[in-house]
Parts: C-alpha cells; sequence; structure tokens
C-alpha cells in the first residue's frame, strides 16, 4: 500500500493502512475490522483537527489491532497518535499509562474513547529503536526487569483494572477447548496441571501490583526523557512473577537451552520467588503448545522439564 510522505493529512488518497492491520483485517472472519478500517480516515481527520495535529506515515508493519503514526501538536512536540480496535487484553492501557504517568513508560497526553475504539496521544519516544533490536538478550533482561520493578506499583482502591485471574479464565477457557479439540498434542497430565494453575494460582499471591502483562524487548523503546520507555500495555492487577514470563518466552532459544536457569535469572532481577516465576511459565509454555505458529513448537517440552 502507498504511504504518504511525513506530514501528509490524512483524509488524502489513499488513506494508508500499515500492513500488519490490513492482513489481519484481510481474514475470511474478521468483518468487524474490516468495518472498522472503513470508518478510520474519517475518524482520524476528526481528531488530528481537533488536537491540531500534523500526522507523518502510520509505523510499518504495525500491528493487528491499531493504527498508529508519528505526529506533531501545534506546540511542536513530538507525539504519536494510536487509534486501537479496543479489545479485551488492551481495555484498560489509557488508565495503566494514566496510573504510571510517565515513570517507566510512555506519557499519555490525551486520549478518547468509543464503543469499538481507544485514541491515545503519546509522547514520541526518539530515536525510538526497540531494545529486542538494540541490546543482546541479557543485557535486555536487566533492562526488562528494572522496569518491571518501577511499575509494578499497588493501585489505590476503586481502581478500574480487573484482576489477573479474569484474563487466566479467559485464556484457560481457550486452552482448555484447544486441548479439547487436539487431545494428541501435548501430554494430558501437563494439560490438566496447567489448566489447574490459570485456574487457581493467581489468588494465590499476597502481592496485587498493576501488570502490564506482555513485556519484551520489542515493548520498550530507546527515548530521551529516559533510555527506555515501556510501550502497549495490557494491564491487569495481580501477582508480579506472572510480568517476567513474556520476556522468557520472547527469548526461545535461551529458553529451550535453561528454562530453570532463565527463570531464576529473571527471579532474581526482579527479585521474586524463583518458584512462583517458573510455575507461571509451565503454565504458559503448556497452553502456548498449542500455537501454531513455529516458534511455539518447542514448548511442549520444556513445559516437561519445568512441571511442577
Amino acid at each position: 500500500m502507498q504511504a504518504p510522505q511525513p506530514n501528509n493529512l490524512p483524509g488524502e488518497d489513499p488513506f494508508p493502512i500499515p500492513r500488519g492491520l490490513a492482513e489481519y483485517a484481510a481474514e475470511p472472519d474478521n468483518d468487524h475490522w474490516r468495518g472498522w478500517i472503513a470508518r478510520l480516515p474519517a475518524f482520524v481527520a476528526e481528531l488530528t483537527a481537533r488536537w491540531s495535529l500534523t500526522l507523518g506515515a502510520p509505523y510499518e508493519p504495525g500491528g493487528m489491532c491499531s493504527w498508529v503514526a508519528p505526529a506533531r501538536n501545534a506546540d511542536g512536540d513530538e507525539l504519536v497518535l494510536k487509534m486501537g480496535v479496543r479489545h479485551s487484553e488492551a481495555e484498560h492501557e489509557i488508565d495503566g499509562l494514566r496510573f504510571w504517568d510517565g515513570d517507566g513508560a510512555v506519557r499519555l497526553h490525551d486520549s478518547y474513547t468509543t464503543a469499538d475504539t481507544c485514541v491515545l496521544l503519546l509522547e514520541r519516544c526518539l530515536p525510538g529503536t526497540s531494545l529486542k533490536q538494540t541490546l543482546p538478550e541479557p543485557a535486555q533482561d536487566e533492562i526488562v526487569a528494572g522496569l518491571l520493578r518501577r511499575l509494578h506499583k499497588e493501585p489505590s482502591a476503586g481502581h478500574p483494572f480487573r484482576p489477573l485471574q479474569s484474563m487466566c479464565n479467559e485464556w484457560g477457557a481457550e486452552f482448555a477447548k484447544n486441548a479439547e479439540c487436539y487431545p494428541d498434542k501435548v501430554d494430558p497430565g501437563l494439560v490438566q496441571a496447567g489448566l489447574e494453575i490459570f485456574r487457581t494460582y493467581a489468588d494465590s499471591t499476597d502481592r496485587h501490583v498493576l501488570l502490564c502483562t506482555d513485556l519484551h524487548g520489542d515493548n520498550v523503546l530507546a527515548a530521551q526523557r529516559e533510555p527506555w520507555l515501556v510501550i502497549d500495555p495490557k494491564p491487569y492487577v495481580g501477582d508480579p512473577a506472572y510480568d517476567a514470563v513474556q520476556h522468557i518466552l520472547n527469548c526461545p532459544e535461551r529458553l529451550e537451552a535453561d528454562p530453570r536457569g532463565f527463570s531464576q535469572r529473571m527471579a532474581d532481577l526482579m527479585q521474586l520467588e524463583q518458584e512462583r516465576v517458573q510455575t507461571w511459565l509451565f503454565a504458559r509454555c503448556v497452553q502456548e503448545s498449542y500455537n501454531s505458529e513455529s516458534w511455539s513448537q518447542h514448548l511442549a517440552s520444556v513445559a516437561l522439564r519445568i512441571a511442577p
């Protein structure tokens, strides 16, 4: 798809749709996404006028659930406009960024929500290169752990965030359905142990902090205000040990080589109990074993090696 030169205004033809979003919307059952994209040009134009923004080309390849572009306001501030399809995991991204208020995460300048869209006007990270692209994995461990320790604060009473158990319930139901459909793919004993963790483990901690739940090297960007800032959190409240796991899963070679040592390293860096990190890692490995992506094919064997 042809993309505009930086500073093209939305509404000029053709309106640019990043590859990741376009490919996902093109899948047969994604009528909702296609309808959302059809409404996007007018909505982007409305918000550009409301916030006096000048937009550049959206970032490529982009994700499946959002349209994200660099922006500049009338004061010359370097920002990012993020238009996201509302979905369960990211439902409280705005609330989470407002709670952290720039302490380890990108700063939220403004926001707007509709029935199907979350709009965020964000601080732009410059140069914006990802941690994954910049540093070797052992150095990434230290950055990710340090950011998570800062972000893991307990919200006050009356907060809007859902408990981690609610996400585990959703994922556990999907996990159980996959196990029923493909009974020979993973050892039944591992499946039952993984399901039990999803159903009960989140409530077994005495710490209930605000979690990112999806923090890894691609969601940490180089910035000027701080060396590294977190983007794209999917906030829930619960066990801080859960938050170590996504980064581990995103380093598949090290995970396969030494899952116990890797979970111990992250637990030490985050000042957590290794047993809790490894228990969550086991459950996620069993769950992700049903993923069709190539990176997940070794996870059943990893789960067998770290089974509780």
